[in-house]
Formats: C-alpha cells, structure tokens, sequence
C-alpha cells in the first residue's frame, strides 16, 4: 500500500515535472524578456491616468464648469466666478435633507449664484414668493393687453389716442 502510493505520488510529480509553465507564459507574452515591455506599459497607463485625473480634477473646480466645444461668450467667461457648484446632502442623512429643502435647495437649477442658497427662506415662503411674482407678471400682461384694446377701439371711433 505504501508502495503504491510512492508510485503514485511519483508519477504526479513527473507529471507535474513535464508541464514546464515558463514555457507557456512565454507564448502568451508573460516571460522575464517581456518583463521590460511590460513595465513600460504600466507607466505608461499611470502617466495617461495621472494626466486624466488632472483634467477631471481642474473640471470639478473650476469656474468654467466642463469644457464645450464652442466658445463662451465674454460677458459669461467674466461673470463665471459668481456661479458656484451646489453640494447635495447624501440622501440617507434625513437631517442634512431636512435643511436642504427648508433652504430652498431643491427648487431652481443645480447652479445658482452665490448667496442664493445661504438665504434663510424656507421652501414654503420661497413657493409663495415665486407665485406672488407670476401673478404679478400675469397681472402686468392683462393691463398692457386690456389697455391695447382701449387705445385701438377709441382710435377707430376717431379719437387721436397716443399709447405710452
């Protein structure tokens, strides 16, 4: 019995001695004269990567905000730095949501300009002003269009009627 398994053990060695991996990692391109290619490679990719990282990195910060194909015009280009990123809360921090949305945070655009967000308006007060406004916008349409009308009937009764 023991005799067999010396056999045994034997033949698996000379077995495992036959398979030569050197061999086989060199015909895949993985033996030690590769190893110079290979660590070019690798600099190559951290220096392609480090520069990536650079772009992104100066994207996020910059005032600009991403790079476009055509150009900007002067007035945005100088008035570029009043306009802030907004950082949203996580959404799993119930009380950093709370604060958020009482200032306001959710209505509007996700760029606003600075001082916009520090206000202390609730959301609720920041609605009714927002609709206070359009019916005062509304109201200033009808007037305009109601007193067009006014001016138009009375100048084909004949009247000579300038409109201010």
């Amino acid at each position: 019995m023991v005799l067999k398994r010396y056999q045994d053990a034997k033949a698996g060695y000379q077995l495992a001695k036959s398979f030569n991996a050197e061999k086989y990692l060199r015909k895949v391109g993985l033996g030690k004269e590769d190893y110079y290619f290979w660590k070019q490679i690798g600099k190559a990719l951290v220096c392609t990567y480090t520069l990536f990282g650079v772009a992104w990195l100066y994207n996020e910060k910059s005032p600009l905000g991403w790079w476009t194909l055509k150009p900007r015009p002067k007035e945005e280009r100088e008035l570029a730095h009043l306009y802030e990123r907004r950082e949203f809360p996580y959404p799993g921090d119930e009380e950093a949501m709370e604060e958020f949305v009482a200032k306001g945070g959710m209505i509007g655009t996700t760029i606003g300009p600075k001082g916009f967000v520090e206000t202390d308006k609730d959301a609720f007060n920041y609605q009714k002003e927002l609709q206070k406004k359009k019916l005062e916008q509304e109201a200033q349409k009808l007037w305009v269009r109601m007193k067009n009308e006014v001016i138009s009937e009375l100048q084909e009764k004949g009247y000579v009627v300038e409109a201010e």
